[in-house]
């Protein structure tokens, strides 16, 4: 079989194991078949990052859980249509994360600290994927409970975890927890947290149109960030705009900003500024084992580089979507890497299967 008769099979066959043209968007149909492809890699997932009580381990973090990781594995649980994985890591973190006086998440539960939660402030990214997970999958299982929890969530993160444009627009920006990151001179903001598609969806499942608002005012924002280079993993916005962050912020574009391209294809969005100009940046990455993964986001200088294949397959997916192409060098799913950049590369193939077929792994 030749190459081109080769993709147009590869491509027929995601599309059947997705259901056709279903849009993603309706949370009654978008989930994974049993006998997907993409099924070994999620149990591949779970073998490296996923215990039997239901909580989500970073090894590279002293096997600290966090919300963020909660939240990522509840969400993809329910995509998968994995109810006993999704309902272990909803038991773990309600008992071990929903400590606070509100709907949102400690950020983070050290198993070697006592207490293990030394931090009672939230996370906003990780309450934000917690919301998605249970309404894609109170949609599935028939559980209008789960996506009255959601709502909950959604109208905290409106509440206690967004601000107005300090520019005078009135805009609303989501801020990365209640807590911490905004005084009368600026606010301080991880562009990375903002995840459109979920955004969107809580909102039109929860009636809590602020999300949705937010989810345009986070996409201006990458973009007016992406017109002078990579989106960096943190800004201060200011009465005249984006400027540098503080110091103990990272102002370079790296392990946190690897993700605003990547939820911009999950969002469906190929041809965002923010995702043509990291797939510039990429572009080499499948031609190496160590790819640059931190860049001086104005010079896009190399600062870091990593082995991990989870770094390679935002990369090519980033390639693939953004050029228009047919078929990607997006690296298989494999265990041979931590917590963090295994995530990405989960979700990164659900990303290409479920918005863009054509980019099918060679």
């Amino acid at each position: 079989m030749d190459r081109r008769a080769f993709l147009t099979c590869a491509v027929a066959s995601t599309s059947l194991l997705l259901g056709g043209n279903r849009a993603w968007g309706d949370m009654t149909t978008g989930y994974f078949d049993p006998e997907h492809p993409l099924q070994e890699s999620w149990r591949m997932w779970k073998s490296l990052c996923l215990d039997n009580a239901g909580r989500v381990i970073d090894g590279f973090q002293n096997s600290a859980s966090h919300s963020e990781g909660q939240g990522y594995g509840l969400t993809l649980a329910a995509m998968f249509d994995d109810r006993a994985a999704f309902d272990s890591i909803m038991a773990w973190s309600d008992a071990n994360l929903a400590v606070r006086d509100d709907a949102l998440m400690a950020w983070r539960w050290q198993p070697d600290a006592d207490p293990p939660i030394q931090d009672r402030n939230n996370a906003t990214d990780g309450d934000l994927f917690y919301a998605w997970g249970l309404i894609l999958a109170g949609a599935r299982q028939d559980r209008p409970d789960l996506i009255a929890r959601a709502g909950q969530i959604a109208a905290d993160i409106v509440r206690l975890c967004s601000a107005p444009h300090p520019d005078g627009s009135g805009r609303p920006i989501m801020l990365p927890a209640a807590m911490g990151f905004r005084s009368p001179e600026q606010l301080v903001v991880n562009p990375s947290y903002y995840m459109p598609r979920a955004m969107r969806e809580l909102a039109a499942a929860t009636g809590i149109a602020g999300l949705a608002t937010m989810a345009a005012t986070g996409e201006e924002l990458i973009e007016t960030l992406a017109q002078t280079g990579l989106v960096p993993d943190w800004v201060a916005l200011t009465p005249q705009g984006p400027t540098t962050p503080p110091e103990n912020f990272s102002s370079n574009s790296g392990y946190e900003a690897i993700r605003v391209p990547l939820m911009a294809l999950w969002s469906g969005n190929a041809q965002s500024r923010a995702v043509r100009n990291f797939a510039e940046a990429t572009s080499a990455a499948w031609k190496t084992d160590s790819p640059a993964v931190v860049f001086d986001p104005i010079t896009r200088e190399a600062l870091e580089r990593s082995s991990h294949a989870g770094y390679r397959a935002v990369a090519a997916l980033s390639s693939c979507a953004a050029s228009g192409g047919v078929g990607s060098v997006m690296p298989r799913f494999t265990s041979e890497q931590p917590y963090y950049p295994a995530t990405l590369h989960l979700m990164a193939l659900v990303a290409q299967a479920t918005q863009f077929p054509q980019c099918v792994p060679l």
